[in-house]
C-alpha cells in the first residue's frame, strides 16, 4: 500500500501562482511513476501530468504546458507540482497518484486506470 497526501491548494487569481506538494508513505517511492490528475465538477478526470521514477521523463497535458513544471525528491518522497499564470480554467480538485511503470510510456503516463494509488486531492481556485 501507497499512502499520498496533497497539500498546498488555496484560492488564487488569475496570473498567479501555487504550488501542490504530494507526500508518499508506505512503499518504496523510488519505484513508482508519479502522476497529477485534475477534475472539474461534472467534468471527467483528466491528465496534468506524470513523472518517472528516476524524474528522467516527465509528460504535460497541452493545456499546461509551459505553465505548470512537475518534479520529484525521492530522498524526502514528495513530488510537486509547480503552478504558473493560472487560469480559471485550472479550478479543479487536484490528485496524486502512483503507478509502479519501469519506464512509463506517455500511453501509461496519461491513463488514470494504469495508477494504482491515489490521493484524496487538493482543491485549486483560480478567480478571475
Amino acid at each position: 500500500q501507497v499512502q499520498l497526501v496533497e497539500s498546498g491548494g488555496g484560492l488564487v487569481q488569475a496570473g498567479g501562482s501555487l504550488r501542490l506538494s504530494c507526500a508518499a508513505s508506505g512503499r518504496t517511492f523510488s519505484n513508482y511513476a508519479m502522476g497529477w490528475f485534475r477534475q472539474a465538477p461534472g467534468k471527467e478526470r483528466e491528465f496534468v501530468a506524470a513523472i518517472s521514477r528516476n524524474g528522467g521523463n516527465t509528460y504535460y497535458a497541452d493545456s499546461v504546458m509551459g505553465r505548470f513544471t512537475i518534479s520529484r525528491d525521492n530522498a524526502k518522497n514528495t513530488v510537486d507540482l509547480q503552478m504558473n499564470s493560472l487560469q480559471p480554467g485550472d479550478t479543479a480538485a487536484y490528485y496524486c497518484a502512483a503507478q509502479r511503470a519501469l519506464s512509463l510510456p506517455p500511453g501509461w503516463a496519461k491513463t488514470p486506470t494504469m495508477y494504482d494509488y491515489w490521493g484524496q486531492g487538493a482543491q485549486v481556485t483560480v478567480s478571475s
